[in-house]
């Protein structure tokens, strides 16, 4: 297996802990910047070179946001290409333990999820040589310092690696700006440093992001959120119901009592999702509240005589979900990760994936009103207002189309044969 050249700021990242090189006294490194800018490979692929080279006998830390995206994002890209360096490796999936020869030396990789608070807990009473965190500013701080203070072994190091979030994130403040303080060598990647990127794979991506995840994704940077949530969206991408056969068709719902319901009827058309109806009702506008039985009724009405694959519902709505249940919908409980499910949903409406119809005109309504709290220091929030129509229509790119694989990838390197 051959590789094309890596970019100077990737052999930066491979050669670090090298002794020799200026930055060995260095006792932790951060990558941050762009998406699809090579840092996650290069990153990956140089802590086990690390692991391998300086240390035998140890236990390490690989940690992600969740063990699938670890999985899929770093191990699976990583393994393969240690094993055409002459490694070999045996993973124990019910332990979360990869254990790795290479040169002489075997070492164990014990690999955690850093999904929320609880998870510091985890992680508690193991002592490691060394620990990877891919995804930082996804993870909590409390698991974050919990995986740093397990690094008590002579000559231990550090490494992170991330996308950019809000210039209040507590690891922007305290590693990135502080990261001389720490004797951390910080490294800021953009789409140039990956060298296996065409011109037009980085213009698709430019088009592909607007507002603060343009900031974020494509220029890197740690950006305030401020105004519209979806401020590219404008009245001229509000298409009439198209003619012809639908394939497939979902109902989303945003439940409420006080609050408003919202549901929206998704129709799949040649690859493209259509947004063709909607049902909203608002107890506090009306002064009077609906049951979980008139819901039903109205969500049946939006049906008519289609076949509902699903019900994407609110998954605090658990009375309404077992009342559909009993009137023999299937009735799937949405994923509720906001921001991401926000990015995916502008990904989606930008792409062309996601299309509003004419008729939709609460949800359009809420379009305009959906704006970022800027009043929230701590991390990414939108306002809790005028957002049941934008729930739900989150609830349904998140659950239908963020389970897909049907979107391009970049590679970082390129295999040849």
């Amino acid at each position: 297996m051959t590789y094309r050249a890596f970019s100077p700021k990737q052999k930066t990242v491979l050669s670090w802990w090298i002794p020799g090189n200026e930055n060995y006294e260095k006792e932790a490194i951060v990558c941050d910047g762009a998406v699809r800018s090579g840092k996650t490979l290069s990153m990956g692929l140089s802590f086990f070179l690390w692991a391998m080279s300086c240390f035998d006998g140890m236990r390490f830390g690989v940690c992600g946001k969740t063990i699938a995206s670890l999985r899929r994002n770093v191990l699976s890209e990583i393994l393969p290409r240690l094993g055409g360096m002459g490694a070999t490796w045996k993973e124990k999936r019910t332990e979360n333990l990869v254990t790795v020869t290479f040169h002489g030396h075997r070492n164990q990789f014990y690999i955690f999820g850093g999904r929320d608070e609880s998870s510091a807990s985890l992680i508690q009473g193991i002592t490691f040589a060394g620990v990877l965190l891919d995804e930082v500013a996804l993870m909590p701080r409390s698991f974050v310092e919990q995986a740093c203070a397990r690094c008590s072994v002579a000559g231990s190091r550090l490494w992170f690696n991330c996308n950019p979030a809000g210039p209040n994130h507590w690891f922007y403040k305290e590693w990135i700006l502080e990261s001389e303080k720490r004797n951390c060598l910080h490294l800021h990647f953009t789409m140039e440093d990956n060298p296996s990127l065409s011109d037009a794979i980085r213009q698709r991506y430019q088009r592909l992001y607007s507002g603060v995840f343009y900031r974020r994704f494509i220029l890197g940077q740690w950006a305030q959120a401020e105004g519209r949530v979806y401020d590219f969206f404008e009245p001229d991408m509000v298409r009439p119901v198209p003619t012809g056969t639908f394939e497939k068709w979902y109902i989303s719902c945003d439940y409420g009592t006080v609050n408003p319901t919202s549901m929206g009827l998704w129709g799949l058309q040649k690859g493209v999702w259509y947004r063709v109806k909607e049902f909203y009702f608002d107890s506090r506008e009306k002064q009077r509240q609906m049951t979980d039985e008139e819901y039903a009724s109205a969500l049946e009405k939006l049906a008519g005589n289609r076949k509902i694959t699903a019900v994407v519902a609110d998954p605090s709505a658990a009375s309404f979900m077992e009342t559909l249940r009993r009137h023999g919908w299937v009735v799937q409980k949405a994923e509720n990760d906001v921001l991401s499910g926000i990015r995916l949903t502008a990904d989606c409406l930008k792409s062309g994936k996601l299309v509003i119809c004419e008729g939709c005109t609460d949800l359009l309504r809420e379009m305009d009103a959906y704006v970022w709290d800027l009043d929230s220091a701590s991390r990414d929030r939108v306002k809790k207002e005028h957002d049941h129509a934008m729930d739900e229509m989150r609830y349904f790119a998140a659950t239908v189309l963020g389970k897909k694989s049907d979107s391009f990838v970049a590679c970082t390197v390129e295999r040849r044969k």
